[in-house]
Parts: structure tokens; C-alpha cells; sequence
């Protein structure tokens, strides 16, 4: 055992020579077969190592994709959802003041109507007096000057009403319409046109368009 070893620090014996070769000088080298399993695995590891990056980066722009996609969905229907409370907000903005508008125009419908009763008394007192006196002032100056007062008196009552929306619906000799007026009776005319309103009775009264009192009209009907 000494020997040998006495021989590997002194070199490799060459018979040619005659002597030792130094232990510096000596290659060892591998067997060609080891050789080229050692590349083959070499190859086959950077070929899976490609593959398995090839396959990782698939994987990731599918998933990238995917969650793009998702994202742009969710804003997509945040968006829409933001448009729908826009259009709700002003749906109810106009809603809102629209029923402000009409509360306000037709507060005073109660309180209008009830005048109207004051309308027809003063209408009634007018014509109850007769046509050939009312100009009488040199033997009715009295009743001249009490007419006068009557009629201001309901010509500025009409005025106002009508300043806030009350106008007269008065439709002699105009077709009858139901939504405006209201048949009290039947008249048999043959001179005019059928469905014509051929008397009023009591006229009528509409606020901002809204019928509050219909016109009570007779009718012709042949």
C-alpha cells in the first residue's frame, strides 16, 4: 500500500524512458459514452426548462387576459350602473319640480272655487236689472250708480282670478265638449247644427287649464 501511493506522488513509470513521468503530466480523461449522456441531459433539461417557461408564460397571459376582461366587465356595468342613477336622479329632479310647479299653480283651486259662488251672485244682480234703466241716470241715478259698483266690482273680481290662472269658460254656439262642459238639458233646434251648446246656464271656470267648475250648458239635439 505505501508503495503504490510512494508511486502516485512520484508519477507514472514509462517504460521508453526508464523512468517516472511527473504526476503533474497526467490528463485523465472520461469516457466518450459518459461524455454525451452528460450533453444529452444537458439538452433535455434546457429543453424542458424552455417548455416549462413556454407553458408559465401561456399561463400567465391567459390569466392576464382573463383578468382584463374581468376588469373591463366590472367597469363596463359600474358604468352603466352610473349612467341609470344619472338618469334616475334627473327623471326625479324633473318630477320634482314639476310637482312643485303644479302645487303652487293650484294651491289656490279650493279657494278659487269658492269665489266663484261670489262670481255668479254679482252675475245674477246684473242681470236682474233691467236693460232699459241701467243707462237711466235722470230717474234712476241711484240705481245707475249701484249697477256701475256691481259691475266694477265683478269686472276686477274676473280680472284677478284671471291673473292667477282662472279663466271663464263661456261656449254658446260652440260644439259641446264633455270634458268642458257639463248637458243639462236637451233642445230640439232644427235651424242649428246638431251637438251645438245653445244655452248657458251657469258658465264655467278652468284653473291653468284644469276644469274646476264645468260650463252647465243646454244642448241641440236633432
Amino acid at each position: 500500500m505505501s508503495l503504490s501511493l510512494s508511486l502516485l506522488r512520484r508519477g507514472v513509470f514509462n517504460k521508453v524512458r526508464g523512468s517516472f513521468l511527473p504526476s503533474s503530466s497526467i490528463r485523465i480523461t472520461r469516457p466518450p459514452h459518459r461524455i454525451l449522456l452528460s450533453t444529452a441531459a444537458q439538452e433535455t433539461n434546457t429543453t424542458n426548462n424552455s417548455d416549462n417557461a413556454e407553458k408559465a408564460e401561456k399561463i400567465e397571459k391567459t390569466e392576464n387576459v382573463e383578468e382584463t376582461a374581468a376588469k373591463d366587465k366590472q367597469i363596463a356595468e359600474l358604468k352603466d350602473s352610473y349612467l341609470r342613477c344619472l338618469a334616475d336622479m334627473e327623471n326625479l329632479r324633473e318630477r320634482t319640480r314639476r310637482e312643485v310647479e303644479s302645487t303652487a299653480q293650484f294651491a289656490i283651486q279650493k279657494f278659487a272655487k269658492d269665489l266663484l259662488n261670489t262670481v255668479d251672485i254679482l252675475s245674477l244682480a246684473l242681470s236682474s236689472v233691467p236693460t232699459e234703466i241701467r243707462n237711466d241716470t235722470q230717474n234712476n241715478p241711484h240705481l245707475v250708480n249701484l249697477y256701475t259698483g256691481v259691475s266694477l266690482t265683478e269686472s276686477e273680481l274676473l280680472n284677478i282670478l284671471k291673473r292667477h290662472g282662472v279663466e271663464k269658460i263661456d261656449p254658446l254656439g260652440e260644439k259641446f265638449d264633455p270634458n268642458l262642459h257639463e248637458a243639462v238639458y236637451q233642445v230640439n233646434d232644427p235651424n242649428k247644427e246638431s251637438g251645438i251648446v245653445c244655452d248657458v246656464q251657469k258658465v264655467g271656470y278652468s284653473l291653468f287649464g284644469r276644469v274646476i267648475r264645468p260650463a252647465q250648458v243646454g244642448v241641440n239635439n236633432n
